[in-house]
């Protein structure tokens, strides 16, 4: 089946990428707290090992950085990675498309694994399936997987919110917490969620 959010989507955006997230309003609404809830509930400190999925132009990544994280990051555009490096040169970017297992580079456990504004991207079956692998193949004892992304309590929040949107309103695969719950439970993970803006919210997954 066809990607329907193919990299040549990102690559083209990258130049502008970290201008649109500054606007805030859907679906950057929150961004920046959204940002700053995930490097809170993982709880950083200097030597954690960190893996970013999806770093994007890694705006999320620079927080753990300056935290003395040592940081590995994925992203399946290259002209996205490219600004990431410009960013944080000591960093390790692999290119890796999350439809596929991750590459043995990364065959290694991580006290920590993030995500922002990557998820939104997959169904729930498949959000599930990425998840699990995380907690059983890549978690270190102890470790935890803190995701941010756009979200919603339930879907009369979403379909309240997307009223509001109007005509701006793109049809993704976005969180709804009550449904998310329940699924990964029947897998074996933990989760809390904290809504965060109207449209976005951060999970913390525990395995």
């Amino acid at each position: 089946m066809e990607n329907q959010f193919p990299a040549s989507d990102f690559d083209d955006w990258a130049e502008s990428y970290d201008n649109s997230v500054l606007i805030d309003q859907y679906p950057f609404l929150g961004y920046q707290d959204v940002l700053r809830r995930i490097i809170v509930l993982a709880e950083p400190r200097p030597g954690l090992s960190i893996l970013d999925l999806g770093t994007g132009t890694a705006n999320l990544a620079s927080l753990f950085a300056r935290e003395g994280c040592e940081l590995w990051c994925t992203d399946f555009s290259e002209p996205m990675l490219t600004k990431a490096r410009q960013k944080l040169p000591e960093a390790h970017f692999l290119l890796h498309d999350l439809h596929t297992p991750l590459p043995p580079a990364l065959e290694r456990p991580f006290d920590r694994i993030i995500s922002a504004y990557v998820f939104h991207h997959f169904e729930l079956v498949e959000k599930a399936s990425i998840i699990q692998s995380l907690a059983s193949r890549y978690l270190a004892p102890g470790g935890w997987i803190v995701i941010g992304d756009v979200a919603f309590q339930n879907r009369a929040a979403l379909e309240k919110f997307k009223i509001e949107v109007g005509k701006e309103w793109e049809e993704e695969y976005y969180w709804l917490a009550d449904e998310t719950i329940p699924v990964l439970a029947k897998i074996g993970i933990r989760v809390e969620y904290q809504q965060v803006s109207p449209c976005a919210g951060v999970f913390i997954l525990r395995h």
